[in-house]
């Protein structure tokens, strides 16, 4: 059973990228609207640690792309239940869940921090790019049996980013004080960039990820 895939919806469709050694970790990365698991797996690819596998999962376009357009909460909770189910995939094979990152871009990075705020499990933390907290007016309430009030987050978004302002990165991160320690948030912001990423960002995400999933 353990290596069946089938049984976790995301998981069967994910690109994954193997460690070239024993894996220790894992991060779960999720896309943006319109786009696969694929780009990404290869954007993980360049910046990759030899002890984590990088899972990519496709197919959950979800949300209206703007903060403020109306939100599926049904969609955003079924989504985060089949995150969840990834999570406990990977425990069920050796990597606890406190060596698991969740991390996306745009509405997976928004997706990425809903779940880990109402994940039950203590995660090693989440990397949310060019994003917002969906449903955000459920918190802190929503977080209450979160396993992640003290999680280390790293939050980037592009200044000049015309489909999610930097606004609403800035609104979020403040957000995101009142529901975990202050202090584990880092939010950065790359001048000229718009709704996409960079090498200079990669380098932080890389950076965020040897560190709090440090070869053991």
């Amino acid at each position: 059973m353990c290596g069946n895939n089938m049984s976790v919806p995301l998981l069967a469709e994910a690109v994954t990228v193997s460690g070239t050694e024993k894996e220790t970790a894992a991060v779960i990365f999720l896309h943006g609207l319109g786009d696969s698991g694929h780009g990404w797996a290869d954007t993980m690819t360049a910046i990759r640690l030899p002890h984590v596998k990088y899972i990519c999962p496709h197919a959950f376009d979800l949300m209206g792309l703007s903060p403020d357009s109306p939100e599926d909460e049904a969609g955003i909770k079924r989504a985060a239940e089949n995150i969840k189910a990834i999570i406990d995939h990977e425990v069920k094979n050796g990597i606890p869940a406190n060596r698991v990152m969740l991390g996306g871009f745009s509405q997976g990075g928004a997706l990425s921090l809903y779940t880990a705020l109402t994940c039950q499990q203590q995660l090693a933390g989440v990397v949310a790019l060019s994003c917002w907290l969906p449903l955000h007016k459920s918190f802190p309430q929503a977080a209450s049996t979160s396993g992640n009030r003290d999680m280390p987050i790293l939050q980037c978004h592009g200044e000049m980013d015309p489909m999610i302002p930097v606004q609403f990165g800035a609104m979020t991160a403040e957000k995101l004080k009142v529901i975990v320690n202050p202090q584990k948030i880092t939010f950065r912001t790359y001048p000229g960039l718009m709704h996409s990423s960079c090498p200079q960002e990669m380098a932080a995400v890389k950076e965020f990820i040897e560190k709090q999933l440090p070869r053991i």
